[in-house]
């Protein structure tokens, strides 16, 4: 019998919000983590000079590989082998490629609540069954170590994210320590989501890999790199677990884009470009963080790093997706319902991405302002 997994509810709003475009509405897209910005200028020299020099073909770049390892070394001060990366179409194989190589069909695995939907739902698809650690503000929405030394029985495996989606927070090094060390006593497999690496607002986003050198990481280069569209990631794997990642990889997604691996390599070396782009994520957050308690919406997780506000909505709704397309409809800017995130709670609460351009954030505050006073006042006056 195949798995039943849940579809991704803010493709809904997605879809509504490209309809409204074509019938010549004016729409701000705050419903994806996904950068507005492009690929770095000299990346895209470069895929513009190999499409012209290389036929390419399946391929995968020893150097990319190489420099992968080198920037685990300059950040993290860890060490890994090429041998250990396997590069991937985008973050989202590589999730797969670590949940199918690490555990078997019926484990057991955990994660935080609220987080990502597609954990749950690839788990569900791989015939494994989510744990979901329910993780409120008093948690600031993470997973920690006593929750986890708390699970009975110990699952197999356990997800964590730093920073985190949907809210941003990031997992300081004491704890990330105290997680590895309960889970290397009770046997439970770390996969660690490392793809918001890189963008942070004053906090520091350790690796797993600094904790627990056996751990699985996930990471793209979608984010911080700004090419989300170029389908390119990697796994590092322990090595115990390449062999049985890399059989997967081969059979199951041959290589990633050659383009996107030749273009990667240099983005990795455009660092005044990347961290402009964080300059602005950080005006961004600024500007929507100063604007949400004026729109009643002060119940939110603390962004440390990622590109998103996490807001309780309910005391205007217990229904986050009617809320978020009503929203769309009335005022053109696209959101995320929190129910994708979190299906017990995730109806009373929503999620913006602030990834888009400066002026378009302050374009979608003066749209808010309004609607949500509207309500505001509708509220009063009941």
């Amino acid at each position: 019998m195949t798995a039943a997994i849940d579809p991704f509810k803010a493709m809904f709003v997605s879809q509504l919000a490209h309809k409204m475009e074509a019938e010549g509405r004016d729409v701000i897209h705050m419903e994806f983590g996904q950068p507005s910005t492009g690929a770095p200028p000299r990346a895209i020299a470069e895929a513009h000079r190999v499409l012209d020099a290389d036929a390419m073909g399946y391929w995968e770049s020893q150097p990319l590989k190489a420099r992968i390892c080198a920037h685990y070394a300059e950040k993290y001060g860890t060490a890994i082998t090429p041998a250990q990366i396997i590069l991937t179409c985008g973050a989202s194989p590589a999730l797969v490629l670590a949940l199918s190589s690490a555990f078997a069909p019926g484990a057991r695995v955990a994660m935080a609540r609220p987080g990502y939907v597609a954990y749950r739902n690839n788990l569900k698809a791989l015939h494994m069954v989510p744990v979901e650690i329910d993780c409120g503000v008093e948690q600031r929405y993470q997973i920690s170590a006593a929750a986890i030394a708390a699970l009975d029985p110990a699952p197999e495996g356990v997800i964590i994210a730093s920073p985190a989606n949907p809210t941003g927070t990031i997992i300081p090094r004491t704890e990330l320590a105290a997680i590895a060390a309960v889970c290397r006593e009770r046997g439970i497999v770390v996969i660690s989501d490392e793809i918001y690496h890189g963008i942070s607002y004053g906090m520091a986003t350790p690796s797993v890999l600094e904790v627990m050198p056996e751990a699985w990481v996930v990471n793209s280069f979608s984010k911080y790199f700004s090419m989300a569209g170029w389908r390119l990631g990697w796994l590092v794997a322990p090595l115990e677990g390449v062999d049985a990642a890399r059989a997967r990889m081969s059979n199951l997604f041959l290589t990633p884009p050659s383009l996107s691996q030749h273009a990667g390599l240099v983005a990795m070396d455009c660092t005044d470009a990347l961290e402009g782009h964080i300059a602005t994520y950080a005006k961004n957050r600024e500007l929507l963080l100063a604007a949400l308690p004026d729109l009643g919406l002060a119940r939110i997780a603390p962004p440390d790093g990622a590109f998103y506000v996490y807001a309780d909505i309910g005391d205007y709704t217990d229904d986050s997706m009617a809320f978020c397309k009503q929203l769309l409809i009335d005022t053109g800017v696209a959101t995320a319902p929190g129910i994708d995130f979190d299906p017990e709670r995730g109806h009373r609460f929503m999620r913006f991405s602030f990834a888009v351009s400066t002026p378009l954030i302050e374009e979608a505050i003066r749209r808010l302002k309004p609607w949500f006073a509207e309500r505001n006042r509708g509220q009063r006056s009941a």
